[in-house]
């Protein structure tokens, strides 16, 4: 069922949705276009967060996997039925692939929230339909790959072409199972590369039916492969294989590490890592509007439960507003998001991935009050939803960078504000960690905006709004964030290698 069917789905038609997609789901690894069960028949289980419960006990791929799923992709790669064929041909198949997305996008939004414990809501309004936009702004972008003729002398012809790399391996988080997934294999699929996915052992579910979705579109079998399992298993084989041209990753910094160590153990295969940040919020004394800015402030870090990358957990304030600041964010911002049942169209947040998160956040929000910080709400678990990993929007005042909720990747609604004196000050204090993802800016005065845009160390910098964008605009870090670029035409190319190819001709 499209999108345009059930964005008036209640609570109640959601419920049913989910109780016949538990009794269906598809649990198999997919290579060589179809399902297929691991080599060894294992499993691992899938967790619903929101209450506990086994969703499905999926295959659990292991090197063998990747090497069956590697093999597939290379040889539907050197076919050339795929990457040989017309750029329009090509960017059809896609087309039609979104199209299916959207076709399917019932399916799709209740599995995502059944897996990863996601708001409904939010899967439905943000979450499909960036994925398709995506996959359709890749398609797009096809036939706007280009090389170039450089000038030369009378008896020469140079040209630098644009190829595909080959087979292109991708590892997707959990925080967007779907979206993350597509903003790698889109780019990949449409500059003509195969691909292997490696989804997120938490939350696979949905991953596995958009490969479903793409040979139904037309895509040819072996092009398109997922292979669900561990990360410490099937992730470290695909990261090592030495028939992966690339490894596009997207997780954790200390993982990430590790990535680039294995593809210098292997084949010297290109690496592009996003590794997550500790994104600040500047809020300058003169910004033009504190209600708009304390929105973006609560909604920067409790959207998705906290679990964003970019997430603007550091709220720099001027001194000057902070006791204002302080004050409005908790009358705006305490009861702005509820926990609840991630299945009501309703309710804006759900649990966290599991029970491992829940515990890290909440002993995280221990520590920020042992070091002093001081607790305006939240920093627990709400009542009545003990069953699930949910935890409580958060607000700690009085914090400074040297305590752990400042320097530390939280993955979790929790905030921190921070106060400081001019914007010197906020800038040593942005970029006093390792991280260097996104910043917001909030001020009035273009020339102090321009100021800490060029001072920030951050991939992504927003004036007077956050999160904001589209598909132009590259996403990506500085720092131990990783390298990467997702979205724009960047990463389509990203995707490709240069062939130089220089002709002798005929002398005149």
């Amino acid at each position: 069922m499209s999108l345009a069917k059930i964005e008036n789905h209640d609570h109640q038609q959601w419920a049913s949705v989910a109780d016949q997609a538990q009794s269906h789901i598809e649990t198999r690894l997919f290579i060589d276009g179809d399902y297929c069960d691991a080599v060894d028949g294992g499993r691992f289980a899938t967790i619903n967060p929101a209450n506990g419960e086994t969703l499905a006990e999926m295959s659990e791929g292991m090197p063998e996997d990747i090497d069956w799923a590697v093999a597939s992709a290379r040889t539907a790669f050197r076919s050339g039925a795929w990457s040989r064929i017309a750029p329009r041909e090509r960017m059809e198949i896609l087309y039609a692939f979104a199209g299916l997305v959207d076709e399917h996008a019932e399916d799709l939004a209740v599995l995502e929230t059944l897996d990863m414990g996601k708001p409904i809501g939010d899967v439905v309004a943000e979450d499909i339909p960036a994925v398709i936009d995506t996959i359709r702004f890749m398609a797009e972008g096809i036939d706007k790959i280009d090389g170039s003729v450089t000038n030369t002398d009378n008896d020469s012809l140079h040209m630098v072409i644009r190829e595909p790399l080959g087979v292109v391996g991708c590892i997707s988080p959990w925080n967007y199972p779907l979206l993350m997934a597509t903003w790698k294999i889109a780019p990949a699929l449409a500059a003509g590369n195969t691909v292997v996915l490696k989804p997120a052992e938490q939350a696979p579910m949905s991953c596995v039916r958009l490969a479903e979705l793409f040979v139904r579109a037309g895509g040819p079998p072996g092009v398109f492969n997922v292979v669900n399992g561990m990360g410490e298993t099937a992730g470290k084989a695909l990261a090592l294989h030495n028939d992966v041209a690339k490894l596009s990753f997207t997780g954790s910094t200390e993982v990430g590490k590790l990535i680039l160590q294995y593809a210098g153990q292997s084949n010297m295969k290109r690496v592009a890592l996003e590794c997550g940040g500790k994104s600040p919020q500047i809020f300058m004394a003169d910004l033009p509007d504190l209600e708009a800015a304390v929105d973006a402030a609560y909604n920067g870090v409790f959207a998705n439960m906290g679990e964003v990358c970019s997430a603007g957990s550091r709220l720099l304030v001027e001194r000057p507003i902070y006791d204002e600041f302080i004050g409005r964010f908790i009358a705006d911002g305490k009861d702005a998001y509820v926990p609840g049942d991630p299945l009501d169209p309703s309710c804006n947040m759900g649990p966290l991935v599991d029970r491992g998160a829940q515990q890290r956040v909440l002993t995280m929000i221990e520590k920020g009050k042992q070091e002093g910080a001081t607790l305006h709400f939240g920093g627990n678990a709400p009542h009545g939803l003990e069953h699930g990993a949910y935890v409580n929007p958060t607000l700690f005042g009085n914090v400074n960078n040297e305590m752990s909720i400042a320097r530390n990747e939280i993955f979790g609604p929790v905030a921190s504000v921070i106060p400081f004196d001019g914007p010197e000050e906020a800038i040593a204090i942005a970029n006093d960690t390792i991280y260097g993802l996104a910043a917001g800016i909030w001020t009035k005065d273009i020339n102090k905006a321009m100021r800490l845009v060029k001072n920030i160390e951050a991939g992504v910098v927003w004036v007077n709004s956050f999160e904001d964008g589209d598909m132009t605009q590259p996403f990506g870090g500085y720092k131990q964030s990783g390298h990467a670029r997702d979205k724009c035409m960047d990463s389509l190319k990203s995707y490709t290698q240069g062939k130089s190819a220089w002709f002798r001709l005929a002398s005149q």
